[in-house]
């Protein structure tokens, strides 16, 4: 019979070689790669002595081929919860020098786990993926812990903020928990997410392309606007992580976060007065107007490198978090196109599920024309801001700085698609088309065309028809929009609005 000090030094033995993961030799082999291990990406996450390890000892019971055989410290997976400045989450790591982080039955429990605690406890979730994929000796019981973690992703989504960071390999089945989460973080080189891998299409279709060009952190945030953030390095990824969170509520019955900000709330900015250009025809940065409405002029861009042409951005006035919204004059003149639809509807449906007010900052002059975006479905995609904005409780505020034209103006949330109040520029143009264009039609037959013209330009490039038919609430000096825009939500914080009751809608994917 054991003594008690027996089971303690056993208990001991048993902790230290689940904590040792693959051994030395395969840790020294994922830091040769530039790759943090599970525990430390853990470590570096969370606050300092914060986190709490879950089923440390769980293994598998696989007898088929060689792995019953095969050491399999904490099952490849480091599961458990802790704290991010304070705030509680659920978190789990899959450990690559473990069988390769490979995914099988009791792998898919320890994560199915957290995901349920974190559902319960109402908390954010933080994936971090290194994984070979499902472990091949276990067949069907693989696949169907995948299918159990797609299920509870499902579930979550719109309950608690999910967060995914691919921070080595993830193919096949595996990239579809992280498409199903809310944001996607990919490391520079290091990380790379496809369904089939190169030489699987080397040998169907005879292309031949890396593993990084095919599926890397910039393809997937560049071109296929499958991730939301890409990151230098593991280090860099997991502040990008916590920074994220402190944008985000615990919950989808939280209110949107407020923290104390020493950023004077009546500051004014004289240089928004000059910053629109004299020409209507003429780009600027929108960005410069972003930073100077908000606090300390800080901003948290999704998805910076795709769909440049529209900006989403996480950010604070008066120390609350606002989801904005905001066209691109630099990056093809601001039109709306496919990705920006689906860009923009993804995060308008986010900030509406967790009570993240809306800034729609509007300089748009219209749909991108062109057989590629209508043979691409670009009616779909762009009814899906239409639903997304409409669909939208949340408070909705949309400011025109200068173009506003036909349905792209009504995209970028109107009046009329519930916008709780609309703010213009003086430099507002609000209008079916452009006034000059406009004008060219009308009078096309009119002898003193040029001078008609001009007339209308000067009637119609202004926001006062608009505000005439109450479709603009208020005119104000672009230097008085940081302390008119703060009273504008401070007033709509108390704002209520339902919707029909249904199973749900059909929305336009």
């Amino acid at each position: 019979m054991s003594t008690t000090l027996e089971k303690l030094d056993d208990m001991n033995k048993r902790t230290q070689k689940v904590m040792a993961g693959g051994g030395t030799k395969r840790i020294d082999k994922q830091h040769a790669l530039g790759k943090m291990t599970a525990r430390e990406r853990i470590d570096k996450l969370l606050d300092a002595n914060s986190f709490m390890e879950l089923d440390r000892f769980v293994t598998h019971r696989c007898t088929n081929f060689d792995m019953e055989k095969e050491e399999a410290p904490g099952e490849g997976v480091v599961t458990g919860y802790g704290t991010i400045d304070g705030r509680l989450v659920y978190v789990f790591a899959q450990d690559f020098t473990v069988v390769g982080g490979s995914l099988g039955e009791m792998h898919a429990a320890k994560i199915c786990k957290v995901q349920e605690l974190a559902m319960k406890m109402g908390v954010p979730i933080i994936g971090i993926n290194d994984s070979g994929g499902a472990r091949i000796q276990e067949a069907v019981d693989a696949l169907s812990g995948y299918g159990k973690i797609f299920y509870k992703n499902t579930l979550a989504s719109g309950v608690i903020p999910q967060i995914s960071a691919i921070m080595g390999p993830c193919a096949g089945g595996a990239v579809y928990s992280p498409a199903l989460t809310d944001f996607i973080y990919m490391v520079k080189n290091t990380s790379q997410m496809f369904i089939t891998g190169p030489q699987v299409i080397k040998t169907v279709t005879g292309e031949e392309v890396s593993a990084e060009e095919l599926g890397g952190a910039i393809t997937h945030n560049a071109t296929s606007g499958v991730a939301h953030f890409v990151a230098e390095n593991d280090t860099d990824c997991l502040e990008q992580i916590r920074r994220l969170i402190s944008f985000l509520p615990s919950n989808n019955l939280d209110g949107s976060p407020t923290v104390d900000s020493d950023d004077d709330p009546s500051r004014t900015e004289e240089d928004l007065n000059a910053l629109i250009p004299d020409h209507s025809n003429q780009s600027y940065d929108m960005k410069e107007i972003i930073t100077k409405i908000i606090d300390h002029g800080d901003f948290y861009e999704v998805q910076p490198y795709y769909a440049a042409n529209l900006i989403t951005a996480f950010a604070r006035l008066d120390g609350q978090t606002i989801g904005i919204i905001a066209n691109q004059p630099k990056v093809m003149a601001g039109c709306l196109d496919i990705n920006a639809s689906d860009k923009s509807s993804r995060f308008i449906r986010f900030c509406d599920a967790f009570n993240i007010p809306l800034l729609n900052i509007v300089d748009v002059p219209g749909f991108l024309p062109g057989t590629n975006q209508e043979y691409g479905g670009i009616i779909r995609h762009g009814a899906k801001m239409l639903y997304a904005y409409s669909e939208a409780t949340v408070p909705k505020v949309t400011l025109v700085v200068r173009k506003a034209y036909g349905g792209s103006y009504l995209a970028m949330c109107s009046r009329d698609l519930g916008a709780d109040q609309v703010i213009a520029w003086p430099t507002a143009e609000i209008a079916v088309m452009g006034p000059a264009g406009a004008a060219n039609i009308i009078f096309k037959k009119d002898p003193d065309i040029k001078t008609k013209a001009e007339e209308y330009v000067k009637t119609f490039a202004t926001p006062y028809q608009a505000a005439k038919r109450g479709f603009v609430d208020m005119v104000i000096e672009p230097q008085e929009t940081r302390p008119i825009l703060i009273s504008t939500f401070s007033m709509l914080a108390s704002k209520r609005e339902g919707r029909p009751a249904k199973r749900h809608g059909n929305f336009p994917v």
